[in-house]
C-alpha cells in the first residue's frame, strides 16, 4: 500500500482539465515520460463519472499505476492537467485527499501488529483525522470489509484476501467520495476475488465513485457501470459498459452443409467480409434483414440449419482495442 502523500502535483497549463462537478476525476492531455525516455502515459483525457464504478482496463504496463499515482500526486505530470473531486492537480489537490481512498500496488503492513493495529497506525498518520473518533471509525471500517471478527488477529495471519480488504479498510477510515483502487484482486483466488467484488459492490451502494484499475476482464464486465482501455500508454476507449458492448459490427451466422453455397449468397446479397469455417459461414450484416437473407437462402435450395446474429465478445473487442490479449479470468 502506498501511503498518499499530500502535496501538490503540478500540471502543465496548456489544456486544463475543467473542473466538472459532474465528473469525479477528469484529465485533459495527461502524460508521463520518464528519463530514460519512456512516455509511460500518452496524452489521455480520463472522464471518470461521480457515483460511477469506473473500470480502468489495461494489460500490465500499459500505463495504468503511473496514470493513478499522478491523480494521487505521488508523481508529477509531464503534460497536461487533471482535477480530482474539482481540486486542480496545478493548484494542488491537498484539500481533496481527505475525500480520497486509495490502495496503490497493494497492502503492506506490520506483520506482528493485528489488524486494528495497523489501521490505528494509519490512522495517527493521517493529521486531518479526528483521533477522538479513531476506535469507533477503525470499528465501522473493518465491519464495513468483513475483517471485524478477526481485528485482533496478528496481519502475518491473514490470508491475502485478508490482507487485500484491510488495505481497503485502510481507505475506508474516514467517508470517502472516491475510492482508487489499483489491481485490487491481483493473485487472489477465486473465493478472495468475489469477496473484493461484492466490497466494492457495498462501496459503490454507499454513494462512492470507485475507480478500479485492472487487466482482468471478467473482473471490469462484472462489477463496472463504465470503462477505460488502456493500451501502450493511450486511452484507446472510453465510455459506458454498455457503450463497449455495442461496439462491433453485426455478423449473420449461418449452419449448413453447403457453406460454399451460402457464402456466393451472401456476396450476391453484398454482404461484406463472408467467411466459411467448416459448415459454418459468417459476414457482417449491415442494414440487412436476417429474415430476408434466410429466405435468400432457401430460395436459392441452400439448406439452412442455423442462422442468428452476432456480435464480438467482450474478449474479441479489447484484443481490437489493445492489438494484444490479456488475462480474460486471470
Amino acid at each position: 500500500m502506498t501511503l498518499i502523500d499530500a502535496r501538490s502535483a503540478g500540471a502543465g497549463p496548456d489544456r486544463p482539465a475543467a473542473a466538472d462537478p459532474s465528473l469525479a476525476i477528469a484529465t485533459a492531455g495527461l502524460a508521463k515520460r520518464f528519463r530514460g525516455g519512456q512516455l509511460a502515459v500518452d496524452h489521455i483525457d480520463l472522464a471518470v463519472p461521480v457515483g460511477s464504478v469506473y473500470g480502468f482496463l489495461g494489460p500490465n504496463g500499459s500505463g495504468k499505476t503511473t496514470t493513478i499515482r499522478m491523480l494521487l500526486g505521488l508523481i508529477h505530470p509531464s503534460g497536461g492537467s487533471f482535477t480530482v473531486l474539482g481540486a486542480s492537480g496545478a493548484d494542488g489537490i491537498d484539500a481533496a485527499l481527505p475525500r480520497v481512498g486509495a490502495l496503490v500496488e497493494g497492502p503492506a503492513f506490520y506483520p506482528f501488529l493485528t489488524g486494528r493495529q495497523n489501521l490505528a497506525r494509519c490512522d495517527a498518520a493521517d493529521r486531518t483525522a479526528d483521533l477522538g473518533t479513531s476506535r469507533a471509525r477503525i470499528d465501522h471500517a473493518l465491519e464495513q470489509v468483513g475483517l471485524l471478527a478477526a481485528a485482533d488477529k496478528r496481519y502475518r495471519a491473514y490470508s491475502l484476501g485478508m490482507k487485500q480488504r484491510l488495505g481497503i479498510a485502510s481507505g475506508l477510515l474516514r467517508p470517502r467520495d472516491l475510492m482508487i483502487l489499483d489491481e485490487p484482486t491481483n493473485g487472489l483466488d477465486p473465493q478472495g476475488t468475489r469477496e473484493i467484488r461484492t466490497l466494492i459492490r457495498q462501496i459503490a451502494a454507499a454513494g462512492t465513485t470507485v475507480f478500479v484499475s485492472s487487466h482482468l476482464l471478467a473482473e471490469v464486465e462484472q462489477i463496472c457501470s463504465h470503462v477505460g482501455v488502456m493500451s501502450t500508454g493511450r486511452l484507446v476507449f472510453q465510455g459506458t459498459m454498455a457503450d463497449l458492448r455495442g461496439r462491433g459490427e453485426r455478423r449473420i451466422a449461418i449452419h449448413t452443409a453447403e457453406p460454399d453455397r451460402a457464402a456466393k449468397v451472401l456476396a450476391d446479397l453484398g454482404l461484406a467480409g463472408a467467411g466459411v469455417a467448416g459448415q459454418d459461414v459468417t459476414a457482417v450484416l449491415g442494414e440487412h434483414a436476417p429474415e430476408a437473407i434466410n429466405a435468400e437462402l432457401v430460395r436459392a435450395g441452400v439448406p439452412v440449419a442455423g442462422l442468428a446474429t452476432v456480435r464480438p465478445s467482450l474478449e474479441d473487442l479489447f484484443v481490437q482495442l489493445t492489438g494484444e490479449g490479456f488475462d480474460v479470468n486471470g
